[in-house]
């Protein structure tokens, strides 16, 4: 649909029905915050059981709220997760399958795909779904869903695409500098020495004191805790003092980063607090993807990000939702960025302007324990990665999570339950299973219509090996 038609249909719909523009907020549509943390794996919080990161302030909105146990980005990387959250769809179905601008293996065994490389226009994002229905919206953080044009890449920002502010989003996936300056042109930069995620939370509660009459969406994607890694030197300090005897995870630079992001939500959560919002906000924290090695540790969890395994795609996902959700309560279920998407639309009440959206809402979950409706969640990566990834599908159905390989045709299958280290590989000893599984990814690749991955002419083993070795050198100077 045309933005200039959702423009019209956005202005009749405020038309209608306008909210008041003091309205008492225990009346109006709760306000809605997403914080999402770039490559925070899924043990790198106290309340997901590491020993070293300290985050009170996040166990704390675990204790208010739901924190899933099974919480599920779309994708190993970035890109594609942020568009699946904001669209309600699966990356394979986007076409948006890796992130922006990807690694290139001209000689590796396949070719990947001719996939998108921007947030197309035609989606209705969740940022529009919410404008239409009278609230204020904001991006304040890393976006990195452009296609990195020299010239016009302003054409493809966050304010394109339904937000009313974009603070700090172009085309990078990594911050220039943590420290002012920070050499990203949507940011002013602030006084010399000061730190990135402190300042995105600043930007948060001047959004947040401005339409504190009115609801507001806030999506806040912090830059943190992707490379280049850094923090505060006093606390940075206090992380080398401490016994890292039998740890794994004893990254204190990285622990340091990780505190910022605490106290990004201590410091929105009092403005909250201030401002008499606190018992109308949803509040839901999650990552794009898994933690990166060897930065940090993932462990139990198999590899971490840009790889095919459970430390690539399972996340944090915590989900406070004042009055509705219980206190304290741990959730078994399976959850997936997609399904924020109707989750949202359904905690405030709006109607999608979309027919075709792959997430499922979690809203009923989350009131009463109603399980989801679906027999499996999906992922796919047409792609190579130095994380590990080769191209590679991978559905999950009960306890049991099948990947198929496409260089060489495998399928593993691991039963999560019983091995969630994805230690043993059970496709040739349960093969019915393991056929099932794989006809049920099929047939839903064939649905989403996916683009696959085809034999590379130019494939050449000894200049592909030292072609990953340079991509894996450069993984982090081009933005991933």
């Amino acid at each position: 649909m045309p933005k200039q038609l959702l423009s019209l249909i956005y202005a009749a719909v405020l038309i209608v029905s306008a909210l008041p523009a003091a309205e008492n907020p225990a009346n109006r549509p709760p306000n809605v915050i997403v914080m999402l943390i770039d490559d925070m794996g899924m043990t790198d919080l106290s309340c997901y059981g590491s020993k070293f990161y300290e985050s009170p302030n996040i166990d704390q909105l675990a204790r208010d709220g739901v924190r899933f146990t099974q919480g599920y980005s779309a994708c190993t990387v970035c890109s594609p997760t942020r568009a699946a959250l904001l669209t309600g769809k699966y990356p394979a179905r986007l076409h948006l399958t890796d992130w922006i601008s990807g690694h290139v293996r001209p000689h590796a065994k396949l070719k990947i795909p001719e996939w998108t490389q921007f947030l197309a226009f035609e989606e209705i994002t969740l940022a529009e779904q919410l404008k239409s229905a009278g609230y204020a919206t904001a991006s304040i953080g890393k976006w990195h869903l452009t296609p990195g044009l020299k010239e016009g890449d302003e054409a493809y920002y966050p304010d394109k695409h339904g937000f009313d502010l974009n603070i700090g989003g172009y085309h990078r996936g990594q911050p220039p500098s943590y420290v002012s300056p920070y050499g990203i042109p949507t940011l002013k930069d602030g006084p010399k020495g000061e730190f990135l995620t402190d300042r995105e939370a600043a930007e948060s509660v001047k959004f947040i004191e401005a339409n504190k009459d009115k609801p507001f969406f806030l999506y806040l994607p912090h830059y943190a805790v992707h490379q280049p890694i850094a923090g505060k030197a006093d606390v940075i300090a206090k992380f080398k003092a401490k016994d890292t005897t039998g740890l794994k995870q004893k990254n204190a630079t990285y622990a340091a980063l990780i505190s910022t992001v605490d106290e990004s939500l201590a410091t929105i959560r009092a403005a909250l607090k201030r401002l008499k919002l606190e018992d109308n906000t949803i509040i839901i924290f999650n990552s794009d993807n898994g933690g990166l090695l060897p930065t940090t540790d993932n462990s139990p969890l198999r590899a971490g990000k840009g790889s095919a395994y459970e430390g690539g795609v399972r996340v944090p996902l915590i989900v406070h939702w004042p009055g509705v959700t219980k206190a304290g309560t741990i959730e078994n279920t399976p959850a997936i960025s997609l399904d924020l998407y109707p989750t949202i639309l359904e905690m405030t009440g709006i109607k999608p302007l979309q027919s075709q959206v792959d997430g499922v809402s979690l809203a009923p979950l989350l009131k009463s324990g109603a399980k989801p409706d679906r027999e499996a969640i999906f992922w796919h990566y047409p792609h190579y990665h130095p994380g590990g990834a080769t191209p590679y599908s991978a559905v999950r159905s009960g306890d049991y999570r099948l990947v198929h390989f496409y260089e060489d045709g495998r399928d593993e299958m691991y039963n999560l339950a019983l091995d969630v280290s994805e230690a043993r590989d059970l496709a040739a000893t349960e093969p019915d299973r393991a056929k099932a599984l794989r006809s049920k990814l099929d047939a839903w690749l064939k649905s989403v219509d996916a683009q696959l991955p085809t034999p590379n002419p130019a494939y050449d083993a000894t200049l592909d090996q030292a072609g990953k070795g340079k991509a894996k050198k450069n993984s982090l100077k081009v933005g991933e």
